[in-house]
């Protein structure tokens, strides 16, 4: 009898097609499960010069340095670049007899061949002929005009219409870093015809360099437009209403001033005094005592002033500090009495009028202008 072949219950073999199956099934799975993020190992632990802290800090401060010239590159390419333009179209208009609406199909074929590129609308094309016009000299225009931002440049073409004029706001936007809200507001306060003009003992009792800084620093009158409407007939109303809008107030009084303190309590012989408001000035390198008057001028002010500041300068002024300067602000003065009052003292002091003028608002996105501490001390190492 012939015997069946053995059959193999324990399931169907599998047939070649399958094992691959299952072989890169499982290689799939086996290399998912060893698939993970692989994190950088961080340095080994070694001695570091002792120079190295100081290297890094130079190399840090270089490439912060090229990254500004590079924004500021930037910035004065493209103002000659407009300059140029707008040139260009002068020249075409004036000597070709093309037409405004020439500008109209400038801007359309400029912006269909740029089309990443921002600046050839109509109004800016036609900013760039008034620039060109307004400024006539590209080495001027490279000089001072070119390295403030356009925005601001286009406020002065409208605004400013003397070209010396033009220069200064220029270079005080400069030095200053003005927004374009902040150029606006001191173009119309008529900042170039109160800076500089505080009546003042600086020139002799500075020395000459520090008594020109201090003569452009105090400006008369100063113009607290933030301070409402109402009458002001007290000097703490004054003085409350001015901490209550500190940054308008520093924006008025000028870059460089940090707030120290209001009512600054000085104890002297048992008796105790208090300082209106402390400021510091970075770059006279001083105190500043700011005293603040809702009447008239009256040279008794000036002895009071005086006092406080020979309290500060004994009590608070580092030796490497220059002398404290004294600040009168007051609601109306006579300049001849005013001469009188301060002929012989010894002290720095500037008298200025303060008033409530309102102009158009105070611009509200104002780029903080009191200095931090950190600030403050890196001037200070600066220097040091």
């Amino acid at each position: 009898m012939k015997k069946k072949p053995h059959m193999d219950t324990s399931g169907p073999k599998l047939g070649k097609a399958t094992e691959h199956n299952e072989d890169s099934e499982r290689k799939r799975r086996d290399k998912g499960k060893n698939t993970e993020v692989i994190l950088p190992v961080p340095a080994a632990p070694m001695e570091l010069p002792g120079d190295y802290a100081n290297f890094l800090k130079q190399v840090k401060h270089r490439v912060k340095t090229e990254r500004l010239k590079a924004v500021l590159s930037a910035n004065v390419a493209q103002i000659l670049m407009y300059w140029d333009i707008g040139r260009d179209i002068l020249e075409k208009q004036e000597q070709s007899g093309w037409g405004a609406r020439i500008i109209d199909r400038l801007s359309v074929d400029l912006r269909e061949a740029f089309p990443e590129m921002n600046g050839f609308s109509v109004r800016n094309l036609k900013d760039m002929r008034k620039f060109a016009e307004c400024w006539p000299d590209r080495e001027i225009v490279q000089r001072s005009a070119a390295q403030i931002p356009w925005r601001n440049n286009q406020l002065l073409l409208y605004k400013v219409k003397d070209m010396k004029l033009r220069i200064w706001y220029v270079e005080q936007n400069q030095k200053n870093g003005w927004s374009r809200d902040v150029l606006s507001f001191q173009i119309e306060t008529k900042l170039h015809q109160r800076i500089g003009q505080s009546a003042n003992n600086f020139e002799a009792t500075l020395p000459p360099d520090d008594s020109d800084m201090a003569k452009q620093i105090f400006k008369d009158p100063y113009l607290f437009d933030f301070l409402g409407t109402a009458a002001i007939r007290k000097e703490a109303e004054l003085e409350n209403k001015l901490i209550e809008h500190l940054e308008k107030f520093l924006l008025e009084l000028g870059q460089g001033f940090a707030f120290v303190g209001r009512q600054v309590p000085m104890e002297v012989g048992g008796d105790d005094f208090y300082i209106d408001l402390l400021f510091y000035h970075l770059k006279l390198r001083c105190f500043v005592v700011v005293e603040l008057k809702a009447g008239k001028f009256c040279p008794g002010h000036v002895s009071q002033l005086t006092m406080y500041m020979n309290i500060v300068d004994d009590m608070l002024r580092h030796p490497d500090d220059k002398p404290t300067i004294g600040l009168l602000l007051v609601k109306d003065k006579n300049h001849t009495v005013v001469k009188y009052a301060l002929a012989g003292n010894t002290k720095p002091i500037g008298v200025a009028g303060w008033e409530q003028q309102i102009t158009e608002s105070l611009p509200e996105d104002l780029k903080p202008s009191l200095p931090s501490i950190e600030e403050i001390e890196k001037e200070l190492d600066r220097e040091g």
